[in-house]
């Protein structure tokens, strides 16, 4: 494939790189000479010194019938104007990487849908969300980056105290805006069906809307339960990135933040997390707020041998499972050593993103779920396929094939059976590997 990257920093270096060993034509650009210079004598590829954000720079990088671009600047303005521009001179897919959490608030104004980019990614954010499937579960976060943050994810274990417990899924007549994703049972995971019945000891996704999963959370989730405790190190962005997504759910969570200010704005913006003006990095202060009786602690500090080192000192307190993001890649094989159970990069977490966009025809993007045989799709869906002719319970999907979400005028939402797909929708289906290719069919153009 062919694809510019826009920013030659350390995340656009480390992309470059990631996508030459996959054998791919890459074009990088950058202001800076000197980074040009190195990437051009380390990487195999074409460096071109400029702005991302000039029509002339991005025509000279060959933009025009570009699969792929990828704005990752340090700079989010640049990146929006880049990668729009980028989709209006030709390219067929266009990522900018943002770090101001406005960029993604919907609720002021929505600046993917206004640029006309494909994707709006914070490495901030995408860190948290695999600290976040670690902790809840390795096959739990399933549309949370996908379905543009407007559903909610409720994962939980079924316990004798459920109600819907031993009770076929067609039975427990849920809301329309509500879908039971997968099961999880005995180290297998499958997309749920009308005819499943969820046992004791299985781990069940359910998707909705915030509203709509608050009003059936009693069917899964008894009070009763015991929550885990979860200590977060770091209120910057990933960290409280980390304590939305958990929050509300079964945790206690307590976030530790050494900056007052950044304390009182964590304490407006987070509504179940008890906020802590306190040094995670200094033993004494974690002694005084009792860590070492946490079941999980996070390090999400800014730098990394700070992380590590909180981890450490939180596993010799006592802390069972601990966690730090660690940037440098040469740190990968000291952490392990030190009984850190998890080390995420948030360099990693990108490209992973990045591989997951190497796609042609309708699919926009896929990931695995985890180790379960499940893929993750998002999908455009065109004029003239067969997913426009009829509503979705008569679409001929495979049965191992869930339409999770659909974004549909600017609203994403969990669709009904009677709802029908339209031409520029984006689909997310959860899609058994087996049955990919026969899904995919269903979204081709009749000419395709």
């Amino acid at each position: 494939m062919r694809i510019v990257v826009l920013g030659a920093g350390t995340v656009g270096s480390s992309i470059a790189k990631l996508l030459c060993q996959n054998r791919h034509s890459v074009t990088v650009v950058d202001t800076n000479a000197d980074h040009i210079r190195h990437i051009n004598e380390t990487h195999d590829v074409r460096a071109i010194t400029g702005s991302a954000a000039q029509s002339s720079v991005l025509f000279q990088a060959g933009i025009i019938g570009a699969d792929l671009c990828l704005a990752v600047t340090g700079i989010d303005e640049v990146n929006l104007v880049a990668a729009s521009m980028a989709k209006a001179m030709g390219a067929r897919r266009a990522v900018a990487r943002v770090y101001a959490p406005v960029f993604r608030d919907m609720s002021t104004f929505d600046y993917q849908r206004h640029f006309k980019i494909d994707r709006l990614l914070s490495l901030e954010h995408l860190t948290a969300l695999e600290l976040a499937r670690s902790i809840r579960h390795p096959g739990s976060v399933i549309v949370e980056n996908l379905a543009r943050g407007e559903l909610e994810v409720y994962e939980v274990a079924i316990t004798e105290q459920t109600k819907a417990a031993d009770v076929p899924l067609e039975e427990l007549k849920l809301p329309k805006s509500v879908r039971i994703g997968s099961i999880a049972r005995d180290g297998r995971t499958w997309i749920a069906g009308a005819e499943d019945v969820m046992a004791i000891g299985d781990r069940v996704t359910v998707i909705g809307l915030p509203k709509d999963i608050d009003a059936v959370k009693d069917l899964f989730y008894s009070e009763s339960g015991t929550k885990a405790d979860i200590v977060i190190g770091g209120g910057g962005e990933t960290g409280y990135h980390l304590a939305r997504i958990l929050e509300g759910q079964r945790f206690n969570i307590v976030l530790m933040e050494a900056d007052r200010c950044r304390c009182d704005f964590l304490a407006e913006k987070l509504d179940h997390t008890t906020v802590v003006h306190s040094d995670a990095t200094r033993r004494e202060s974690m002694e005084e707020e009792r860590v070492g009786s946490a079941d999980v602690f996070v390090a999400c500090t800014g730098d990394d041998e700070s992380n590590i080192m909180a981890a450490v000192e939180a596993r010799d307190l006592g802390v069972e499972t601990t966690m730090a993001i660690v940037q440098r890649p040469d740190y990968a094989n000291v952490v392990g050593k030190l009984g850190i159970k998890l080390a995420v990069s948030p360099r990693e977490v990108m490209a992973k993103q990045v591989l997951g966009f190497l796609n042609t025809g309708p699919i926009v993007s896929r990931h695995a779920l985890g180790d379960g045989g499940i893929t993750v799709l998002e999908v455009e869906v065109p004029a003239n396929s067969p997913a426009t002719e009829h509503v979705l319970a008569n679409l001929p999907l495979p049965r191992q094939c869930l339409i999770a979400a659909v974004i549909q005028d600017q609203f994403a939402r969990v669709p009904g059976a009677d709802d029908r797909l339209r031409a520029g929708d984006t689909v997310v289906a959860l899609v058994a590997e087996s049955v990919i290719d026969d899904t995919i069919r269903i979204f081709m153009r009749k000419s395709d």
